[in-house]
């Protein structure tokens, strides 16, 4: 096992004689706010919006934020926001988030002075994994050093479809052999883990093969997807890796709970039964952004929530971006706690994530 997978697991068990009692602690409100992350409108501290999401999360209400590049007017700005967000809740530090691949998914750019890197296929073709390791050290230093905490990366999708219009259009995808997508991967993370800074395999089951964009719409990779697009997911874990895997929305005919046709964020023949079931993943599920179209245009938010929770979702990611409602988070919340006050398994699965969460996030910063 890698030594840099190691901390965190160490670290992990001796959290988890502490978990329990921080659960019965905690109320019901409050167990369900952690699992919640939302975008949100301002680029300063003294944004209104910002106030708000900033009392929500001091309240409990709010497990984490997600920054889009409207949230970047400069890096002294957004470590301002990100110090007042720490502040806000000093024992139970908040996910604050962004994708900052490199290439063209990132949210700190040079236009505010960041350095930018490039997408993980040009990493990938220029640089042995020792070499991307210290590209990607110097960029989680940067992050680090604004204040975030989590980095939605790597992506571990293969790159499968020459016309993929998600992974390869862009060059997210290190190439289309596991192993050397695994190594890459690795160097993203122990990059990161140097740095104090949670990372996110993605995107689970496997982007690469789809012929579809989940963020316009229903995306079926039931004649593209392959077993061997687990296999990243597989030796990573096996590995000890434990921060998150983000579940995308992808819709596979074998596993659609039962005739239901649910993308693998709400299946639980995805998340419960191959990610946790058959690659024994422990740590903390994120889903893809709730509101991209593969299921803002199938699913209300209720059922959404719901059944992304019952799936065995811990983390209920939304970017707010379909139609800003600066309410978001508490319709959110109300939702969860209006079930799980009706159904104790529902109440369980909610402890049961809270667990996971509070574990992870004891390891923040470490």
């Amino acid at each position: 096992m890698p030594a840099k997978f190691l901390r965190p697991l160490i670290a992990g068990l001796a959290l988890a004689l502490m978990v329990p009692a921080i659960s019965v602690a905690a109320s019901l409100e409050q167990m369900a706010g952690q699992m919640i992350i939302v975008g949100f409108k301002g680029d300063s501290v003294k944004d209104k919006s910002v106030i708000a999401v900033r009392k929500a999360v001091a309240d409990g209400r709010l497990g984490g934020l997600m920054y889009l590049k409207y949230n970047v007017a400069s890096l002294s700005a957004v470590k301002a926001m990100n110090e007042a967000f720490k502040e806000a809740s000093p024992d139970l530090p908040p996910f604050l988030t962004l994708d900052q691949e490199g290439g063209a998914v990132e949210r700190l750019t040079k236009d505010v002075g960041f350095s930018e890197i490039p997408n993980a296929k040009t990493v990938a073709a220029r640089n042995d994994p020792a070499g991307a390791q210290a590209l990607y050290e110097a960029m989680a230093r940067d992050v680090a050093g604004l204040g975030f905490t989590v980095n939605f990366g790597p992506v571990v999708d293969l790159d499968i479809n020459p016309k993929n219009q998600v992974i390869t259009k862009f060059g997210r995808a290190y190439g289309k052999d596991p192993k050397t997508v695994e190594a890459y991967a690795l160097a993203f993370i122990n990059a990161h883990h140097a740095e104090g800074v949670l990372t996110s395999l993605k995107h689970f089951p496997g982007h690469g093969s789809s012929t579809a964009d989940s963020h316009e719409g229903f995306v079926d990779i039931s004649r593209t997807w392959s077993p061997t697009e687990l296999e990243p997911y597989r030796d990573l874990l096996a590995q000890g890796y434990d921060d998150f895997v983000m579940v995308g929305h992808l819709y596979h005919k074998d596993y659609d709970g039962g005739g239901k046709r649910l993308p693998a964020s709400l299946s639980p023949d995805w998340i419960t039964g191959v990610l946790r079931g058959q690659l024994g993943y422990n740590g903390v599920v994120i889903s893809d952004d709730l509101e991209m179209g593969a299921i803002r245009k199938r699913f209300t938010l209720k059922e959404t929530v719901v059944q992304a929770v019952n799936a065995g979702m811990d983390v209920l990611l939304f970017s707010n971006t379909a139609a800003y409602d600066p309410a978001l988070g508490d319709e959110i919340l109300a939702i969860l706690v209006s079930e799980a006050e009706k159904d104790p398994k529902f109440a369980a699965r909610i402890q049961q994530s809270y667990e996971r969460i509070v574990a992870l996030k004891h390891r923040i910063g470490g």
